[in-house]
């Protein structure tokens, strides 16, 4: 990886740089923490040179008529105050490298743009808001910044100009270099969605509230609970990308077997990295015992013949849509007796949870649903004493169940999350939601009150569902779930 040159500020370089670094040493120099020389004559010949790439007549994003009707609801709740929306800057990873960026799930709502250090701004006005889309306009060629500033053009990759930004999302756009001082002059209400922009947050010190910020934030979470057309259909991508995934594990089995679960881990970002934007969260890639741990991520464990895989892993679109998805599947292709006893009760209790949903159902329902059975399987099983009401009232069922049974899904994989309770755990299903729905069961290598047999076995299946008007959608329909079409899926694919 090259080493930046990344002065405070272009100008500086450029005027001083004859005394800061001999020109035949400038490598010497740079690791001297310097910056090289630079003659005057070079520096003109930077400036100039360079053809107009100005792109025209572009194309609106897809979404740019969704972005816009959720402008308008969000402008609608809040009334004569001004509304800021910041998209996160960069995040350093260690020294002068930095995380991969991802804009602020509010923003990318909103816009449907995804660079860094954007902010929407809503300036009210009679009738409504006048949205700005704030952004860092082209690298300046005159002063230097695009080749000698670290986030320059020739260092990062073109950006599009404040006119394309307008093309593409249909909102004015404006340099964002000159927001936080505008803000900081601004008269009257203004609400902030806080935690992504230190920056504008200082700006608005002094005219905002933590208690009025955290209202604007539950508005845009609780605005995400129903999904419109476009989210549905990125959902899907989501999950088809995801499906596909799991197909390219099951073919290299073997060679994980040959070396650990990384190998599965990678195999699967792959197909994120090829399709998506990336993986929607850490994968899961849990064989054997760490199936029994519910955020196994560290995926350095041994993959062994005759073991479980609990693999829990999705794909996220490029407009920001992840899939949720987890397949237990034994490794060699054929289930025990008693892991296909453990995998055969989870289906049956994910088969009445997804039947629990539908519109007009309560949410809680499914997850109700799904506990009732496993509840019913442990008394069976002689694992708790019944009946399985008691089990129920004192939840004895979840030393082995642990987790809920499942969440909304969209732009974050545990989606709405700053939802009110009354709106989200405590309120009905309405088509255009989504959830996952995915009951397991988790009997520790270390659990005595199991027979011996039961040790170390994990189970969760988890699909994507869509609530619609007549009932619901499995989005991920395209996985086997029964043991018996698990098993011959497998085979077909390492046939």
């Amino acid at each position: 990886m090259s080493e930046a040159l990344t002065p405070e500020t272009p100008e500086a370089v450029l005027d001083d740089a004859a005394d800061q670094a001999e020109p035949e040493e400038p490598i010497k120099q740079r690791k001297n923490g310097l910056y090289p020389g630079v003659s005057d004559e070079l520096a003109e010949s930077m400036k100039s040179g360079w053809a107009d790439t100005e792109l025209h007549g572009l194309e609106p994003i897809p979404q740019a008529a969704h972005t816009a009707a959720r402008r308008d609801a969000l402008s609608a709740r809040f009334p004569g105050e001004r509304l800021v929306v910041p998209a996160g800057n960069l995040k350093t990873r260690s020294n002068d490298t930095e995380y991969p960026f991802r804009a602020s799930v509010e923003y990318a709502y909103l816009t449907g743009n995804l660079t860094e250090d954007g902010v929407l701004v809503l300036e009210p006005v009679p009738g409504g808001h006048r949205a700005t889309i704030y952004l860092l306009p082209r690298s300046d060629r005159e002063n230097g910044e695009f080749w000698l500033s670290g986030q320059g053009e020739l260092w990062v990759g073109r950006r599009h100009s404040l006119a394309e930004a307008e093309q593409l999302h249909g909102i004015p756009a404006a340099d964002v270099r000159e927001l936080a001082a505008a803000l900081a002059e601004a008269t009257g209400p203004v609400r902030v969605v806080r935690g992504h922009d230190a920056g504008i947050e200082a700006a608005l010190t002094d005219k905002v509230t933590a208690e009025r910020d955290e209202e604007l934030r539950v508005f845009l979470s609780e605005a995400r609970l129903v999904k419109d057309d476009f989210e549905a259909g990125e959902l899907q991508k989501a999950v088809d990308s995801t499906v596909r995934g799991f197909e390219d594990v099951v073919k290299v089995l073997d060679r994980a077997e040959a070396t650990s679960e990384r190998y599965i881990e990678g195999t699967f970002f792959l197909r994120a990295r090829v399709e998506g934007n990336d993986i929607g969260y850490g994968s899961i890639c849990a064989a054997g015992p760490h199936a029994c741990t519910l955020h196994w991520v560290r995926n350095d464990g041994p993959v062994r013949s005759g073991d479980l895989l609990l693999l829990d892993a999705g794909v996220e679109t490029h407009t920001l849509y992840t899939a949720d998805v987890t397949r237990t599947l034994p490794v060699n292709g054929t289930y025990t007796e008693i892991q296909r006893k453990i995998y055969d009760a989870v289906y049956e209790s994910q088969e009445a949870g997804i039947a629990a949903v539908r519109p007009g159902a309560k949410y809680r329902d499914f997850h109700d649903a799904a506990q009732r059975v496993l509840a019913e399987k442990l008394v069976e099983w002689g694992l708790v004493e019944g009946p399985v009401e008691r089990v129920l009232e004192l939840g004895l069922q979840r030393r082995w169940t642990l987790h809920g049974t499942g969440h909304m899904l969209g732009m974050d994989v545990h989606d709405c999350a700053a939802a009110r309770t009354e709106t989200y755990v405590d309120a009905t299903l309405e088509p255009g939601m989504c959830l996952t729905v995915e009951p397991g069961l988790y009997f520790q290598a270390d659990d005595l009150t199991v027979p011996e047999e039961y040790r170390g076995i994990g189970v969760r299946i988890e699909d994507d569902i869509l609530v619609t008007a007549d009932g619901n959608r499995n989005l991920s329909a395209g996985l086997p779930r029964r043991s018996d079409e698990v098993e011959a899926w497998m085979a077909s694919l390492k046939g």
